[in-house]
């Protein structure tokens, strides 16, 4: 017997609204906290055919990261050099595999270059230096030779 639902007492009517509602509730702070509860894998950078250099850009505001992974093996020469609006707005970190340090905290030179003591995925974050309300677009020009 399939009844109108305003033949349903208004209690039960109720109870059915308020228990759809909290649901509609639940499925929408469970697909928020998916979207942003997890860290998002860094941005991998890879060299056109025949090209050992890329440039990369972006915006970090406030105190957001922008990350990016290349590959490189021991014995590359890896330079990188930061340029951004306005001028001094950001700085990068550069870490080895497996989070090895690579002799490099963090760079605010916006230049570096070494030879590379291992092979892998290298990780460079770029950010401000500050943790004040700001902007800083960037580009991150990479050369692995």
């Amino acid at each position: 017997m399939n009844l109108p639902i305003w033949l349903f007492p208004s209690y039960l009517r109720k109870s059915v609204f308020i228990c759809g509602l909290v649901l509609l509730l639940f499925l929408a702070a469970s697909e928020a906290r998916a979207q942003g509860g997890g860290k998002a894998e860094p941005n991998r950078i890879e060299f056109k055919r025949g090209t050992t250099s890329t440039t990369v850009s972006g915006t970090v505001r406030n105190d957001e990261q922008a990350e990016y992974v290349l590959s490189a093996q021991l014995g590359q020469r890896l330079v990188i050099k930061l340029t951004n609006v306005p001028a001094k707005s950001s700085c990068f970190d550069l870490q080895g595999p497996d989070g090895s340090d690579v002799g490099l905290e963090t760079d605010c030179n916006w230049s570096y270059s070494k030879v590379l003591q291992a092979t892998g995925d290298f990780f460079i974050t770029v950010a401000r230096p500050s943790q004040a309300r700001g902007t800083s677009k960037y580009r991150l020009t990479v050369t692995v030779k």
